[in-house]
């Protein structure tokens, strides 16, 4: 196997042959900085190496661990290995059950408040550490957070950078010291641990996290894992530092390699790709000592090359012989959120082969009563060996101790805790969001402007800082929050007002002012926040003007009107803009640049920055509306600007009129009269354009948009978002019972010809739990505009599901071939009942095939 990068990954040379079978990898050669450097070239290996962790701990720490252990009860054990989320346990019960850890997941404060302060969080971390301090063991709890980008959970915190930014940035020291900034602010609100960071090496930018991703170069992404560790855990080799806090790994492994970008879909990599790709961060986190690695959601399966790893939170090969044997980690393993319950014959609450596949410590955010039940009882059946227990505790033991939380003071007694300082590193986030800046055009060197150039200033993101900060920012997707919610950021409008001075900048979003008279006008324009499941765009199109047809409008205002026009795009992954490109003199990508705007502001006036741009890109950036996966070991590579592009302030390049051709409307479909071949995504986690939730009743039989959060109410019918298989993948439809009402997706825009889904023997699938059995007659339809519909009865499909655990519903497309008209859906799907009725409802999507599975459901049973 070989990869051949742009100055990258090279083959193995004829001196590697001879090496041993396994390969061995420690520290990484250093730069003139004394950070890890990024190589020219990786060996090619041959098999999983193993790591020489830096981090050898204590000598007498292993008898320690032992004595402890052995005065353990099973309860206690399993509780060590338990983590429940702060919404969904007391303080009180951290002690009662011996619990080991505790999680809040995006989105979730103390109290419930988004705006709780630092001592709100010290006070809630100190009665958990309280509790376990005063249980029978005394072992202390740990707090494991999502800091992913600063600790951008906590109102006030300075947000940096998400990844993909660092990653143009090509600085490991500035990795690494945006990652010790990060564990400052995580000790001044109490926690201990944080889930970070995220080292998949993304190969198509469909996927929703992309931004989460340093590069798609594994070279970077090898580099960065080593320094991101070694910021967070300060530098540590026998306990974490005194200002450091306990690293994760994440995603172990291949989350950036899933077909179409899908999250937590299937990677078919071959063991090689496995190895010489995806693998690449992890010898750089277990070199630097990262003490936690957490499992990925996705699979990874290729049954043409004899791999059917399936779900790896099930797999003893990634993670037992792999991770702990061949790589030689001696930490803990956390699962992700509720991800036990994605493999094949298990639930939340119960998965003995993920324990037995080597999992250490179970992310069980609410059914965590249950699986400590559940799991004490499969180790009393024999299903799970107690020495698989004792080895587990035994890591999380080992983790703590290397902590030094046995000897440690309470959380807001610790360095750093109620620090505003500390929360706050202004300066810090500035820098990095200017060294992420990428200069991709700057036709007559329009950049940078000269100081006190008077200035248009236009378009969505400009004064946004919820856009700029992107996603698992103060909630989980990034959304719903206002300037307002960031006391302490600078939006890049402010920025270019404090470079150029109020009186020179004019501020329009909509670009409706004359554009004549001014210096230049800068357009911000891009993305709005999402993160996992949600941002995935799957079979979307990556064409900017389809997505934010709002941003090349507002170009269009203002391009060709004699001022030139400097773009800057704000978004989490390279995008098909040259439209927007063709609009704007000056190009910059300004990925996600945290809180700091300014930091973008800086790098577009002369003289705010000594070194102008410097960054180019970690991911290749596509010349087509369905050009991914676009990597350079692709044998078809041809982006519109390779990976390691990016302009240097006064470097003279011009950049022609790019090709405008409009790509499809969904990469990849198969409309029509034809054969369909891939899924049609109709709900996943939010609506899937064309398709909009709705609720309708006679309060509103024209529909109410149920929207991001979730939520929508009529006295007949109302919805909350809820937990089917991940996550608030899922929404919950309660039918009062005081009058027919209905659940449904809809494109209002017009209809889609959907024949080649009857043509594949194709199923409307979901998936579903239903709290409530159907009091009265309960349909699922579709429409070819009302009144072309056909409906199937559902009441005792629905009514046999009552009170029963999640189940994937599958109903033949033909079962609905009775007038309906498929060349012209407009519903695809629809719940309608007229009396109390209570189910959650998942992933809705029509699947060729479907209709062939053995558990879709026959016709005749839906009469």
């Amino acid at each position: 196997m070989s990869l051949t990068l742009l100055g990258g990954l090279a083959t193995a040379t004829p001196a590697q042959a001879d090496a041993p079978a396994q390969p061995v990898i420690g520290q990484p050669a250093k730069d003139k900085d004394g950070c890890a450097k990024i190589e020219q070239t990786l060996p090619t290996l041959a098999d999983w190496p193993k790591v020489d962790s830096r981090f050898k701990g204590k000598g007498d720490d292993e008898a320690r661990i032992a004595q402890i252990l052995k005065g353990m009860t099973l309860e206690e054990k399993v509780g060590q290995m338990t983590q429940p989320e702060i919404t969904s346990i007391t303080p009180d019960e951290v002690k009662q059950y011996a619990i080991g850890s505790v999680l809040n997941g995006g989105g979730a404060w103390p109290g419930g408040n988004k705006h709780a302060t630092q001592q709100d969080w010290l006070n809630l971390a100190d009665a958990y550490w309280n509790a376990s301090k005063t249980s029978r063991t005394k072992i202390p709890v740990i707090w494991g957070i999502d800091a992913v980008h600063g600790n951008n959970n906590v109102y006030g915190a300075t947000v940096f950078p998400h990844n993909i930014g660092l990653g143009a940035a090509h600085d490991p020291c500035l990795v690494r010291d945006v990652a010790g900034a990060t564990a400052r602010q995580i000790r001044a609100t109490g926690q201990d641990w944080a889930f970070s960071p995220t080292l998949a090496v993304v190969q198509d930018d469909r996927w929703g996290r992309t931004y989460e991703g340093f590069s798609e170069d594994p070279r970077i992404t090898r580099s960065y894992g080593f320094e991101a560790i070694n910021g967070l855990q300060d530098g540590a080799t026998k306990r974490i530092g005194y200002n450091g806090v306990i690293a994760t790994a994440k995603h172990f492994i291949g989350d950036g390699g899933t077909m179409k970008g899908q999250d937590q879909g299937v990677n078919p990599s071959s063991e090689a790709d496995m190895i010489n790709i995806h693998g690449q961060g992890y010898y750089g986190a277990l070199a630097a000592g990262t003490q936690t690695v957490m499992v990925s959601f996705n699979s990874w399966t290729n049954t043409d090359l004899g791999i059917n790893e399936g779900k790896l939170h099930g797999s003893d090969k990634a993670l037992n012989q792999i991770l702990k044997g061949k790589m030689g980690f001696d930490g803990l393993v956390v699962s992700d959120w509720n991800g036990i319950g994605q493999v094949t014959g298990c639930t939340n609450s119960s998965c003995p082969q993920a324990i037995n596949a080597g999992i250490d410590i179970v992310m069980v955010p609410a059914d965590w009563k249950a699986f400590i039940t559940n799991t004490i009882a499969q180790v009393q059946s024999g299903q799970i060996p107690m020495a698989r227990i004792d080895d587990a505790v035994t890591r999380i033991l080992r983790v703590k101790l290397r902590d030094g939380l046995f000897e440690s003071q309470k959380p807001s007694d610790r360095s750093y805790a109620n620090s505003d300082e500390a929360l706050k590193d202004n300066w810090l986030a500035r820098d990095a969001a200017r060294e992420s800046q990428t200069l991709l055009k700057n036709n007559g060197n329009v950049l940078p402007l000269k100081p006190k150039s008077k200035v248009l200033v236009v378009g969505k993101s400009a004064d946004n800082i919820q856009n700029q900060t992107g996603g698992w920012t103060l909630s989980w997707q990034g959304t719903g929050n206002t300037n307002a919610d960031f006391p302490n950021a600078t939006s890049i409008l402010t920025g270019i007002k404090q470079d150029l001075g109020d009186a020179n900048v004019t501020f329009d979003a909509t670009g409706n002012v004359d554009p004549k008279g001014y210096d230049a006008v800068i357009a911000v324009i891009g993305e709005t926040p999402y993160a996992e499941g949600v941002g995935d765009l799957t079979r979307k199109t990556l064409e900017a003007s389809k997505l934010y047809p709002e941003d090349l409008a507002v170009l269009d205002k203002v391009s060709g009107k004699g001022t030139p026009v400097v773009t800057v795009y704000v978004g989490g992954r390279p995008l098909y803009m040259n439209k927007e490109i063709n609009r704007s003199d000056a190009f910059v990508a300004a990925w996600l640049p945290g809180t700091e705007g300014g930091g973008v502001a800086d790098m577009l006036v002369k003289g705010k920055d000594g070194t102008g741009y410097q960054g180019t890109l970690s991911y290749s950036w596509p010349k087509s509306a369905c050009q991914s996966p676009l990597n350079p070991w692709s044998p078809d590579y041809d982006p519109l600007f390779k990976l390691g592009y990016g302009l240097k302030s006064g470097q003279r390049v011009t950049i022609g009129q790019l090709d405008e051709t409009p790509g499809p409307a969904a990469c990849g479909s198969t409309g029509g009269g034809g054969t369909a071949t891939e899924d049609l995504s109709i709900y996943d986690r939010t609506d899937v354009p064309p398709y909009t939730s709705q609720i309708g009743s006679a309060s509103n039989w024209g529909g109410t948009v149920i929207g991001p959060t979730g939520t929508a109410s009529h006295p007949e019918i109302n919805t909350v978002p809820t937990d089917v298989n991940v996550q608030g993948d899922g929404l919950k439809a309660t039918w009062t019972g005081t009058g027919a009402a209905q659940l449904y997706m809809q494109n209002t825009a017009g209809t889609n010809d959907l024949r080649s889904y009857l043509n594949a023997d194709g199923a409307l699938e979901f998936d579903t739990t239903v709290q409530q059995a159907p009091v009265n007659r309960t349909v699922i339809s579709m429409h070819c505009v009302y009144p072309c519909f056909s409906e199937v009865n559902a009441t005792k499909l629905f009514t046999d599901l009552a009170g029963g655990p999640k189940t994937t519903v599958k109903i033949p497309l033909s079962c609905f071939n009775n007038g309906l008209d498929f060349e012209h859906i407009n519903t695809p799907f629809l719940v309608y009942t007229d009396a109390a009725f209570q189910a959650s409802f998942a992933n809705v999507r029509w699947v060729p095939n479907g209709a062939k599975d053995p558990d879709a459901r026959p016709c005749s049973s839906l009469t």
